[in-house]
């Protein structure tokens, strides 16, 4: 899949599960579990355990409907490690224009931590395809709408402070997509492997995404 055509998939989902979990072998199920809710941009971070192994082994096992991805990319080596395994988009907490670079050099979609407006200016000037705002929990949607002044063509996606009932106030304020984990990925449902919960959580999260974005 060209560099575009996850874009314009990130943008057509909505929604980034953003994956940071212990148990490798539950992986699967879990990752089906929000597919079958209608979740298809899965962003495994490099806090799992064996996490470039595991991007690698997913990235010819997955259904083709599925995006896959690599979070809390904070350096060049990490970047081009992820991309070799089958990363179709990069996606870290900080600003590092190496990140950037390596991803410009290999046509895979970028998405760098961004806070202030500069960062944003920054990421975005340098190659950056989404500027991920993080932490967005203290900033809120409004910020969103603030920056459509000055950056009208800058995407913007935030992660943190994001919940399934707060997901259509983000989007109505600009954002792209959104970048979400705790609130979608119930740990206590995926201890019990109840995981009949994740997808109705992804079903509620992906219809509230996509009436925002109707209006």
């Amino acid at each position: 899949m060209t560099k575009q055509n996850v874009l314009k998939k990130i943008s057509e989902s909505g929604v980034i599960a953003v994956i940071r979990m212990n148990d490798a072998n539950k992986l699967a199920k879990v990752i089906e579990a929000v597919r079958q809710g209608g979740v298809t941009c899965i962003e495994i971070t490099m806090t799992v355990p064996g996490a470039v192994e595991i991007i690698r082994s997913l990235s010819s096992t997955l259904p083709a409907d599925v995006l896959l991805g690599a979070g809390t990319v904070t350096n060049a080596q990490t970047a081009e490690a992820v991309i070799s395994a089958g990363a179709q988009f990069v996606v870290s907490p900080i600003l590092n224009l190496e990140v950037i670079a390596v991803c410009k050099k290999y046509s895979v979609a970028c998405m760098p931590g961004c806070y202030t407006p500069t960062e944003i200016f920054t990421a975005w000037n340098a190659g950056a395809d989404v500027c991920k705002i993080f932490p967005a929990t203290s900033l809120g949607p409004k910020y969103f709408k603030d920056l459509s002044g000055p950056f009208p063509q800058i995407k913007l996606m935030p992660t943190g402070g994001v919940t399934i009932d707060n997901v259509g106030e983000w989007i109505s304020a600009g954002a792209v997509a959104v970048g979400i984990g705790s609130d979608l990925l119930d740990k206590k449902a995926i201890d019990e492997e109840r995981y009949e919960v994740l997808t109705e959580r992804a079903s509620r999260m992906y219809a509230n995404f996509l009436k925002a974005k109707k209006g």
